[in-house]
């Protein structure tokens, strides 16, 4: 049975009612960042039940020392920590002489808390009965400013309920932070000043190792019915890593008393004061005033739905699905610094470390292409030019390659491989191809070619270089394979020639020829920059292509399938209908030994080949193989439902593509995997983005024109999404009868829908019939 607790709501998420037991499970739902920095929504106030408090800075790791059981030649000498960050958002609170913990409290009544994803900004109310019989109303609001993104603020407000109430508020900032989770238990921050003036507090620490330096501050205000009292400290409470402010207030009964806390970060990735940077932080904040900045804040957000919102009529799960996913990707990356990448928990958790996975490549890229400036989407290219040459030491260190191969880390915070089970961070090397493929999705999108002679191409020699020494020569096969992999589909190590692999592989070394070709011609100078710094001879291109034109590739031709990798059908192949309920989820109840000599398979894996490499197969290719491995695959991966809803849609599956949507988009509103106290699934929520746009939307870029072939789920009543396709923003809006097409600006645009061409004029709204 999945979690049910939040609220259907169209642009919020809602819990109703205080539980202990889903406390963890809502930090992680409730979660707030603005690309900069981002917390979990823990409780400000003091909380002794179970909690998973987490607060993150953009861009600050810990390299946390491997631990394994058995160390092995090639192993990342770290496994790279999303750092907890000092604690800004605390603040104890005293109500008549007792410490206000909602875990302690006699009688707690009205508990809702609301994330109001249209205008950015987190809530939580209530009335709670403490043990010394005072009665309270508690309304709280928080958000981490988009325009000052250094900056978060609270507004704390108390009404005392049944008598007249002494209110004590102790905010604190505090660098003595543990991480969840660590391999050694080891401190990660080094604490380095404490320093207090007036209502102003600041605790500046470094990270141990990486020596980020990092200044938390707050500044406080005490007001009553909305007026600041201008109450300075009556004390502080320092420690070498911590700093508290005391402040009194006499509240009559039904008075509202409340404290605004400014809070946040300045670091040293930019500013080299980082003390002064604070202080001037605080100064923008004040200037503008709690008033102000939430109505700044409003605006901002609603300049990003402006381009980015999906409206769903007649689901409000479906809707409300899809906005949480479009809103935790804005709240993770923004686009503004190219230094940044997209984590698999963004802000909301520590789980599986590191800022940058294939998902990348193969899943966000498509979002952030289409919903901002292509910019941004460069921007993600760049980081990975940016990370060449530690690809190259890769490659050179770990696995004995030479002459400038590149293997890019599966798990990255500096380009440097930080994942550390080796069936992953040497075996499933597909992940090069989805970088590969991501240079070619975004010139194919937005029809810039002018990154690959600048960057990308010497990004695709690398790979092609690496692919062209993977393989080898099988005398038996008279082709070449490539051995001891892992696919996407992680439920299977250390196997030979898996499809996916083999094909992206042999896919990397043509494109990379062609771009070449193509540079040498209309680039010349470049050409010869690159070719001087690559020491790419003509020798080596006909050593790569003969690699490429004579790859082996597993087949079955009496079931018609690509075989997901040689030994595939050697498998008991028990579909997974055929699966005791009672087993599932297989990760969670089978041995590892089990889970790989079974034919379950985690995600997308030959469906993932299907997915990037579409027009390369027929109609009916693509669909005996989605029916067989459909058959076989288990969920397990927040990566999985989007790709086989995708599929499902283009085959006309339109049940099948409406129940993996749905999957997707709720995966940690449903909490379908049962982990999301953990944090979110971030990265797998473009694709839920994907599921509606290229799936249901059936939107394809095929001779660099915008193809259409539009489906409507038969839950829903009408559809709608935004495309910035070459800085023309098209809406297409879809009902049972009809999908309408418009375009801004001043410039038609030529799109096919279902086949047929069609031009699309500014205020001009062409609609098709959808039969």
């Amino acid at each position: 049975m999945n979690q049910d607790y939040i609220k259907p709501d169209n642009w919020s998420i809602i819990e109703e009612g205080f539980d202990t037991e889903s406390v963890k499970s809502s930090e992680s739902l409730f979660s707030i960042g603005n690309g900069a920095m981002g917390q979990r929504a823990n409780f400000e106030e003091n909380y002794t039940g179970e909690t998973f408090q987490g607060s993150y800075i953009a861009g600050i790791y810990y390299p946390d020392k491997t631990k394994v059981g058995w160390w092995k030649n090639g192993y990342p000498e770290y496994f790279a920590k999303v750092l907890n960050a000092p604690n800004w958002i605390g603040i104890e609170i005293e109500i008549n002489d007792e410490t206000f913990d909602l875990n302690t409290c006699t009688e707690i009544k009205n508990f809702r808390r609301e994330l109001n994803m249209k205008e950015g900004w987190y809530s939580r109310s209530f009335e709670a009965k403490l043990k010394n019989g005072t009665e309270i109303a508690v309304n709280v609001v928080r958000f981490l400013a988009l325009d000052l993104d250094e900056v978060g603020i609270i507004n704390y407000e108390i009404t005392p309920l049944n008598k007249d109430a002494k209110i004590v508020y102790k905010p604190y900032i505090d660098a003595g932070v543990t991480n969840e989770d660590a391999n050694w238990d080891e401190k990660f921050w080094e604490p380095l000043e404490v320093k207090h003036t007036g209502n102003e507090a600041f605790v500046t620490a470094q990270t141990f190792k990486t020596h980020f330096k990092v200044t938390t501050f707050m500044q406080n205000s005490i007001l009553e019915n909305g007026k600041n009292l201008n109450l300075s400290p009556t004390n502080f409470n320092t420690t070498t890593d911590k700093i508290q402010s005391i402040y009194a207030a006499i509240v009559a009964q039904g008075k509202t008393s409340s404290i605004q806390k400014i809070g946040g970060y300045t670091v040293s990735l930019n500013h080299t004061n980082t003390q002064a940077a604070a202080e001037k932080a605080i100064q923008a904040a004040l200037a503008l005033g709690y008033d102000q900045l939430l109505e700044d804040q409003k605006e901002a957000w609603s300049k990003i739905w402006e381009m980015s919102d999906i409206t769903i009529e007649g689901d409000v799960k479906a809707q409300q699905g899809i906005r949480f996913n479009i809103f935790q990707l804005n709240q993770t990356y923004l686009g503004k610094d190219s230094r940044l990448n997209i984590g698999p928990k963004g802000f909301t958790g520590e789980k599986y470390g590191g800022s940058t996975y294939w998902d990348t490549e193969a899943y966000c890229i498509p979002f952030y292409m289409a919903t901002k400036d292509q910019q941004v989407a460069r921007n993600l290219l760049t980081y990975r030019y940016n990370q060449l040459d530690k690809a190259i030491e890769n490659a050179q260190n770990n696995l004995g390659f030479k002459n400038g191969a590149a293997l890019y880390p599966m798990v990255t915070m500096n380009g440097e491989e930080c994942h550390n089970e080796w069936e992953i961070t040497h075996e499933e090397i597909h992940r090069n191809g989805a970088i590969a493929f991501a240079i070619f999705n975004y010139y194919r999108f937005t029809g810039d070619y002018s990154y690959i002679p600048e960057k990308g191409l010497e990004v695709l020699i690398g790979i092609a270089r690496f692919w062209h020494q993977r393989a080898n020569f099988s005398k038996d096969k008279n082709q070449y394979v490539i051995l001891g992999v892992t696919g996407p589909n992680e439920y299977e190590n250390n196997i030979n020639n898996n499809f996916y692999t083999n094909y992206i592989a042999k896919w990397c070394i043509d494109y990379t020829y062609e771009q070449l070709q193509r540079v040498s011609l209309e680039f010349p100078s470049d050409h010869k920059r690159i070719i001087e710094k690559t020491k790419l001879a003509e020798s080596e291109l006909k050593e790569w292509k003969k690699v490429a034109d004579n790859m082996y590739f597993p087949v079955s031709k009496e079931l018609g399938v690509y075989l997901q990798q040689d030994g595939f059908l050697d498998k008991d192949l028990v579909p997974v209908k055929d699966l005791d309920p009672a087993q599932r989820p297989i990760n969670q109840k089978w041995s590892w030994d089990r889970v790989l000599r079974s034919p379950y398979i985690k995600q997308a894996d030959v469906l993932q080949c299907f997915y990037f490499f579409e027009e390369h197969f027929t109609k009916e290719e693509l669909k005996r193989n989605f029916e067989f491995y459909e058959s076989f695959t288990v969920h397990e991966s927040s990566l999985s439902p989007c790709v086989h809803s995708i599929q499902a849609a283009s085959l006309d599956k339109m049940e099948m593509a409406y129940t993996f949507y749905l999957r997707t988009s709720r995966l940690d509103l449903d909490d379908y995997n049962k982990e999301v106290e953990e944090g979110c699934h971030i990265t797998s929520m473009a694709g839920t983005w994907m599921s509606i746009v290229e799936g249901f939307g059936g939107m394809r870029v095929k001779n660099d024109t915008l193809n259409f072939s539009p489906k409507i789920p038969k839950e829903w009543e009408g559809y709608s999404f935004k495309i910035n396709f070459r800085n023309q923003i098209i809406k297409v809006a879809i009902t049972h009868i009809e999908t309408t097409f418009s375009v801004d600006g001043t410039t038609d645009l030529a799109i096919v829908v279902n086949g047929k061409n069609i031009t699309v004029s500014p205020n001009s709204p062409i609609a098709v019939s959808q039969n």
